[in-house]
């Protein structure tokens, strides 16, 4: 399992890719100076309670640290994920 950062879709993306396979994805977007959102969150079907959802948000957290930004959940699973872990609050805004 690999999540890859693909800048150039439609809007940036995270994709989950299993055994040579797009499996997932999460959209993160430019929504201002130093900003980003995260949109959405989605694992395709089959994939449901495998955590791959959480790794997503995971690498969105590590982007924005990256890229030193503050991040938006306005997807609902993300910002669940994001409030239930207090080390991520730092990247929020």
């Amino acid at each position: 399992m690999e999540i890859h950062w693909n800048e150039k879709a439609d809007k940036p993306q995270f994709e989950l890719i299993v055994e040579g396979k797009k499996e997932g994805e999460m959209t993160f977007y430019p929504s201002g100076p130093g900003k980003f959102t995260i949109d959405h969150t989605e694992v395709f079907p089959g994939n449901e309670g495998k955590g791959y959802g959480k790794l997503l948000v995971e690498a969105g957290v590590a982007k924005a640290r990256e890229l030193h930004v503050k991040i938006q959940a306005i997807c609902p699973y993300a910002a669940k994920v994001i409030e239930k872990n207090s080390a991520f609050h730092d990247i929020l805004f």
